[in-house]
């Protein structure tokens, strides 16, 4: 599978202009199968909500949909949704050029933020499979979680859409190597680069292999777009040869939110591990 991540430089609450780069961005990628693009790609990550929200099959899913068929490749990538009951959801979108459109709404939110008081976090895990690779969905802080994302022997590619600040940019370059190694599978992350309120965004989208090696030059401070190849042949002989996968401990996860009711502390594994949850 061919990935186009687009690292971008995103308009705050500009989402024509956003979307015409893209547009812009797509055309010089002939045979893409998926193109990924960063957190809240059409608005810039908004804590005002209210004004960049768009109802559940709104503008920019639509534009995904179209874009999708036009190109004959699935666009992978997060948009503030309103849903029918009031709720508002950071959801990573991926369309498919037969209109079909998987959806994840990102679970953890970043409280640090101040996200989960405008946001409702998500409670289901996503995998879908496009041209015969299974692709897990996640969302920038959800890279901090590994419990959430670890591999049940059910995806090959784990998708991380971000605005991932670059403070913290060290941070995102482990957890993507990381999480590709300790899962046996391939990881793309993409981010975005310039600036907002909120401080300054250098990128680092990368393709990351099974072993943690990247597959995509360096993407640091422009906007532009990197393309790498999962192969899933090499996945295949990846995981039989170093067959980690087959020791993994076996765990439920409980995704019910943290509730006063238990007095602040839920077990979120089985009944050999509980986590406890710091006082507010």
């Amino acid at each position: 599978m061919r990935i186009t991540l687009v690292q971008s430089d995103i308009r705050r609450g500009d989402a024509e202009e956003n979307l015409r780069r893209l547009d812009e961005a797509m055309l010089r990628h002939a045979g893409t199968d998926l193109f990924v693009f960063p957190e809240m790609f059409a608005s810039g990550f908004c804590m005002q909500p209210d004004a960049a929200a768009e109802s559940e099959g709104g503008r920019v899913q639509a534009w995904m949909r179209r874009r999708a068929a036009e190109r004959d490749a699935a666009l992978a990538g997060s948009v503030a949704v309103r849903k029918a009951d009031g709720t508002l959801r950071n959801r990573l979108l991926l369309a498919m050029p037969d209109g079909a459109c998987a959806v994840y709404d990102k679970r953890h939110l970043f409280a640090y933020g101040g996200e989960d008081r405008c946001y409702r976090a998500g409670a289901a895990r996503t995998v879908v499979c496009w041209r015969g690779v299974r692709i897990l969905l996640q969302v920038c802080y959800d890279l901090r979680f590994p419990v959430w994302s670890r591999n049940r022997q059910d995806y090959d590619l784990a998708l991380y859409v971000a605005n991932w600040p670059t403070a913290r940019i060290g941070a995102w370059d482990t957890l993507l190597r990381a999480r590709a190694i300790e899962n046996q599978c391939y990881v793309a992350g993409v981010n975005r680069v310039g600036a907002d309120e909120a401080g300054d965004y250098c990128g680092h989208s990368v393709l990351v292999d099974p072993l943690g090696r990247a597959l995509t030059d360096e993407a640091e401070g422009v906007a532009c777009e990197r393309t790498g190849v999962a192969d899933m042949e090499v996945l295949r002989r990846c995981r039989e040869k170093f067959p980690v996968w087959a020791d993994a401990d076996p765990f439920t996860l409980d995704t019910q939110p943290w509730g006063a009711a238990d007095g602040g502390c839920r077990k979120r594994m089985n009944a050999d591990y509980s986590f406890r949850r710091p006082k507010e």
